[in-house]
This record gives structure tokens, C-alpha cells and sequence, in this order.
């Protein structure tokens, strides 16, 4: 759980395995083009999408932007860096060796500029691959004569093609920059927003649908017996005694104007308190049934954890804990029921629950949380005098029947029974369909208000929390940069290790892969980032293969669990890789000397495509962005062919790369 810093709570039962912790899918639309869209549109995409490792994508929207007519110097470096981008030498095809060759042709009918220079740079380097040492001296002066950000851009996408003393000339301002731009643009306190998932939007629950219509509805008929049944009481007390039956006819309208004055508050009151019992009921049973798995029980935990530590001074977190017992049951009860859907996950929704645990805190430092004994009840002399007035009313009644019968036959007698029956009845439902209707238009104003003032505060709470969380999320050439500087970093520091320079390379290639527990993260159409990695580098040299393997946490770039291992070209038996729809890619290498070795490469994420996404075109953009394809053709052709895949692809031994006439 991230409450707005970067750590993480994770508990797992003892024995258990934590895998993911969280996944989150962003959707910016800055990576998509309507298939409309103009080559300049497309171009555009293509060259973020290179920004963002995902050269494979941006080779078809470049390329795809030419083909439609957009072609100039600054297109065709892009174009090349992204043919280039993650790949050796080897890794081209033919076909494509080809179009390089017809590119590098174009080169003198561009404009002059540093565009072209910059491209001109690119293919030199290119066919340096199988000059001698000695001979690149001016190809390195050209290239430094570039501005930084074009020389920066042209040495990173053609780290797997640059090797030999070319590669030593610029490793160690390569080196260098990867430590000066490794923790740049604050990203300790910022790879965290990262993995955040997209808050969703507030709510609050709705007011319930008022029965003062039908109340009224009620009314009108009730009242109407009422007036009916209580003048003809009337009228038979006024023809046996006029006088008294006036003076009782006043008492008792003055008795229940009294009455309906006085009462009416209270009733409301016991009525409201009835109903906050119901759903305190309602609540402890809901916390009950929440102790199963669901999206109820992780919002129970995620309540416990920020009610934990949003404590206010003075209470010790275990007595505020016990406290607010029954305010975290309703407003469990309540998010639940308000956000309980198949496809939203607690995550999304912690902003609001963190956002009521401060604001339970903050209400109680204002006094304003629990309600008083005395608060909103009726004064006891308002409650006295309701008593007096329907004590008095009920005399009254009392004493008029005795007047309308006094004196009279068995038939008047009769008469007046039935009278002051319909009177009491028709009478108390009568004012029961009034207290309700008043009652009811009361709740409804006072519950939309509620309503209102809380929408709007939740909505204030989830603009910050959405604006912070844009402005502190790094970007994907962010996340692409640092990741970039970390492998250097670590290719350097094996280097190091081994005592090797790049000139004793023949090739090496990284495969990252996520490192459990992890965090991962993408943006839509993009590949998958992880809070954690796992680098294993293979370096290839003429004695064998040595592989280090490392864990990192992304966020500090620290690392543990370091492994390194050497063996000769004969010894790796064989690479497969296995395809698993519910589970990811497993990369199995096979030694002739030791047990299988298995990889997991990436996990399953079928169940986290957007509609308009594409499962296989995710994995690919996925594997490649890991360094998969170009370690998997690596490993297969030393375990198929030996020590004669080295022979054949040694950069000295490569056939030169030429420019079509």
C-alpha cells in the first residue's frame, strides 16, 4: 500500500511466495495515431515510441511515415537508430542489411545541417565494425564534433552494434554520463508514482429516495376523515351544549397546534436515531462477512492500515483503533458499496480511503467527530410541554364526547362512540402522515446537502491527489534513461570485475527480467516496467561465456543477490523457450555440466490488455524492450553451433558494411 511516499506494505503468511503487488496500466494518448493520421503524425509517434525503448515500433511508424513521402535527413537518422536500437550486427536481416545500404546511398541528397551530419556519423560508424582500431580516429572526431544530446542518442541505440576499441574510445564518458544522469530529475522520491495505479473518480452515496409524496398522498385522505368525524363529534356537542363545546373545540385545537409544534422535532429525532441504529446493525454484520477474500475485505485492510497511522495527537494508535470501531464499519459498508465493481481493484480507490481516515482525524482535533449525549436533542422542556399538550388534547376529546352524548338517546350515544373512534384514529394517522412527510422532506434536504458538501470535498481530494500524482510520475524516457544508465553501470562494473576491455568482446547482450516481489507498470502500448529487476548479463569472449546475475530495486538502483558463473561454448547444451498463456515466457538454458536453469522472463498480462490492445503485440514490445529476442538468438546459436557462431560473427570477421553506389 502506498500512502504517498515510496514504501511499500506487504505481508504474506509464513511459507508464502509474494508475487506482483500491484499492476497498473496508464492511458496517455501521446503513443496513438489515428490510422488516418499524416506521416509527419506518424513520424512523430515513431520517434517517443524510440525515445521509450520501443524500437520495434518505432521502425514500423517511421517506416510507414517514409513510405507516405516524409523523408529528410532528420526522418533517416530516426529511422536508422531505430533499425539499429537493441539489435547486433548479426540480429539484421538481409533485407534489411539491403535498406540500410540503399539509406546510406541518400545520405548526399539531403539538405546540409546537423541533421544530416548526425546521420552521416551514424553510417560510418556502421562500417567501422570491421576496421582496424587504428582507423576510426576521424569517425570519433566527427562524432564528438556532434551536439551532446544527438552524440548521447546515437551511442546509446548502438551499444549492441558499437564494439572493440571503438566501444574503449567512448566508454568512459559513456560510463561517466550514466553516473552524473543515474539519480537525475529527482528520481528516488518520483519511480514510486510510477507504479501507482490511476485514481478513480469520487463518490459519495446518494440520498434515499424520499416518501414524502406518498406520505402526502396519504395525508389528504386521512385529514379529510379527520375533519369530517371530528366536526360531527362537534356538532353533537354543540347542539347538547353550545357553550361547552366551543370552549373544548378551542382547547383542543390549541392542545394540538401545541403538540404538533413540540413534537415534531422529537419524533424526527427518535426516527433518525432508529434508523443510525439500523445501519450500525447493518455495519457490524457487512464487517462481519467481510473477513472472506474480496474487494470488501481489502478495503477493510486498507481502512485498518491508514486509520493505524492517521492518529491524532495524543491517542495511541490501538486506543484511536478501538474508538472509531464504528465509524471505519460504515464507511467500509460504504465504499464498498459504492465501488464494488469486477474490474476495479482496491488501489484505485485508496486516495478516498486514506482521504477519510485524515478527515476522521482531523474532525476529531475540531471536536466534530463523535456526537455528543446532548447534541441535536430536544430540550426537555419542549418534550414537557408536547406531553401536557396531547394529555390535554386527549381530555378534551375525552370531555366533548361526554358532552355531544350527554343527555341524548342510545342512538346519539352510539353516535358519539363511533365518532370519537374515527377521530382518535384518523387523527393519529393523520399525524403520523404529516410527521413522516415533514419528516421526510427534512432527511432529503439535509442527506442532498450531505451529499453535496461531501462530493465536493472528495472531489477537491482527488484533484490534489490526481495533479500530484501527474506532476511527480516520471515520464517513460524518463524510466527509459534510468534504466539505461543502470546497465551500463552494471556492464561496467563486470567489466571491471573480469578485468575486461571491450576489445576482448566479442558481443554481449542483457536480459531483464522482473524480480519477485515486484511492482509493475505501462503505459498504454508501451512495455512493461518493474519495481524490481533481475540483470543478467552474458559477455562473450573467445575463452567462453561469463554470465553475472544481480537483483535491482528500481527506485535506489541498490542491488543483492549478486551470481556469476563462467562456461565454455560447448557446455550450454541448450535454450528453449516456453510459451504460457495463464503464466508468461520461461527462458530454459541447459548445461552440460549442471541442471537446467529456468527464467521467467515476463508474467502473463492477457488479463490487463485495454480493448483496442493486441496480447502478442504486447509481448513482443515487452521482450524486446527486456533484451529477450536478442539474447535468445545469442544463446541459440552458441548452443547450436559452439565455438563456429563466435568464428562467423566476430565483428573483425564481418563482412564490411557499404554504401550503395
Amino acid at each position: 500500500m502506498n500512502s504517498g511516499g515510496s514504501g511499500t506494505q506487504n505481508s504474506a503468511a509464513y511459507g508464502s511466495t509474494v508475487g506482483i503487488q500491484a499492476e497498473v496500466v496508464h492511458n496517455p494518448t501521446v503513443n496513438f495515431v489515428h490510422p488516418d493520421a499524416s506521416p509527419q503524425e506518424k513520424y512523430k509517434v515513431g520517434v517517443r515510441y524510440l525515445e521509450d525503448g520501443v524500437p520495434s515500433r518505432a521502425r514500423d511508424m517511421i517506416s510507414d511515415a517514409i513510405a507516405q513521402g516524409h523523408d529528410n535527413a532528420e526522418v533517416r537518422f530516426h529511422w536508422v537508430l531505430a533499425m539499429l536500437s537493441a539489435r547486433a550486427y548479426h540480429d539484421l536481416s538481409t533485407e534489411e542489411l539491403q535498406r540500410l545500404r540503399h539509406a546510406s546511398g541518400l545520405v548526399g541528397t539531403y539538405a546540409e545541417g546537423e541533421w544530416k551530419d548526425a546521420l552521416r556519423v551514424a553510417f560510418e560508424l556502421l562500417a567501422m565494425l570491421s576496421t582496424a582500431d587504428g582507423q576510426t580516429g576521424r569517425v570519433l572526431e566527427r562524432l564528438r564534433a556532434l551536439s551532446p544530446r544527438r552524440r548521447d542518442t546515437i551511442l546509446h541505440h548502438l551499444d549492441l552494434v558499437l564494439a572493440g576499441g571503438l566501444k574503449d574510445s567512448l566508454w568512459v564518458e559513456n560510463r561517466e554520463r550514466a553516473e552524473t544522469t543515474r539519480f537525475g530529475n529527482n528520481r528516488v522520491q518520483r519511480v514510486w508514482a510510477y507504479f501507482e495505479p490511476d485514481p478513480i473518480g469520487p463518490r459519495a452515496v446518494l440520498p434515499r429516495p424520499s416518501t414524502a409524496a406518498a406520505a402526502r398522498r396519504a395525508l389528504t385522505a386521512r385529514a379529510g376523515l379527520f375533519v369530517v368525524v371530528t366536526a360531527f363529534l362537534w356538532i353533537l356537542a354543540l347542539i347538547a351544549d353550545p357553550v361547552g363545546a366551543v370552549i373544548e373545540l378551542l382547547v383542543a385545537l390549541g392542545a394540538g397546534l401545541t403538540a404538533a409544534h413540540f413534537g415534531c422535532g422529537w419524533w424526527d429525532q427518535e426516527r433518525q436515531l432508529k434508523a443510525k441504529n439500523r445501519e450500525s446493525r447493518i455495519s457490524h454484520t457487512g464487517d462481519t462477512a467481510s473477513s472472506g477474500d474480496g474487494f470488501t475485505n481489502s478495503v477493510l485492510h486498507s481502512f485498518e492500515h491508514y486509520f493505524s497511522t492517521r492518529v491524532p495527537h495524543g491517542f495511541a494508535p490501538r486506543e484511536w483503533f478501538r474508538r472509531t470501531a464504528r465509524i471505519r464499519s460504515s464507511l467500509v459498508a460504504e465504499i464498498a458499496l459504492l465501488y464494488r465493481e469486477s474490474r476495479i481493484s482496491v488501489d484505485r480507490v485508496e486516495w478516498l480511503i486514506r482521504h477519510l481516515a485524515e478527515d476522521a482525524r482531523d474532525r476529531h482535533n475540531k471536536g466534530a467527530l463523535f456526537d455528543h449525549p446532548n447534541q441535536n436533542q430536544t430540550p426537555v422542556v419542549a418534550k414537557a410541554l408536547c406531553v401536557v399538550a396531547l394529555i390535554t388534547l386527549g381530555i378534551t376529546t375525552l370531555a366533548l364526547f361526554v358532552t355531544a352524548a350527554s343527555g341524548a338517546g342510545a342512538s346519539r350515544i352510539l353516535m358519539a362512540i363511533l365518532a370519537v373512534i374515527g377521530a382518535v384514529w384518523s387523527g393519529r394517522v393523520s399525524a403520523s402522515s404529516w410527521l413522516e412527510a415533514q419528516g421526510e422532506e427534512r432527511r432529503m434536504a439535509e442527506e442532498t446537502q450531505e451529499y453535496q458538501e461531501q462530493l465536493a470535498t472528495r472531489q477537491v481530494a482527488y484533484q490534489n491527489w490526481k495533479s500530484f500524482l501527474d506532476t511527480t510520475r516520471p515520464s517513460e524516457l524518463e524510466m527509459e534513461t534510468w534504466l539505461n544508465c543502470d546497465k551500463t553501470l552494471f556492464v561496467d562494473e563486470a567489466l571491471s570485475h573480469y578485468q575486461l576491455t571491450w576489445r576482448d568482446l566479442i558481443t554481449h547482450t542483457i536480459l531483464m527480467t522482473p524480480a519477485r516481489p515486484y511492482k509493475r507498470g505501462r503505459v498504454k502500448g508501451g512495455p512493461w516496467r518493474y519495481s524490481r529487476y533481475s540483470f543478467r548479463l552474458f559477455l562473450i569472449t573467445q575463452d567462453g561465456v561469463r554470465e553475472i546475475s544481480t537483483e535491482f530495486d528500481f527506485t535506489d538502483a541498490k542491488r543483492g543477490n549478486e551470481q556469476r558463473s563462467n562456461y565454455r561454448f560447448d557446455a550450454l547444451s541448450s535454450v528453449q523457450v516456453t510459451e504460457r498463456t495463464h503464466t508468461g515466457y520461461d527462458l530454459e538454458l541447459v548445461l552440460t555440466n549442471g541442471p537446467a536453469r529456468n527464467i521467467r522472463v515476463k508474467d502473463a498480462d492477457s488479463h490487463q490488455l485495454a480493448p483496442d490492445e493486441n496480447a502478442q503485440e504486447l509481448a513482443e514490445i515487452t521482450l524486446n524492450a527486456a533484451g529477450f529476442i536478442h539474447t535468445f538468438r545469442l544463446l541459440e546459436g552458441i548452443a547450436a553451433d559452439g565455438k563456429g557462431w563466435i568464428e562467423r560473427n566476430n565483428p573483425n570477421n564481418l563482412p564490411p558494411f557499404r554504401a550503395a553506389d
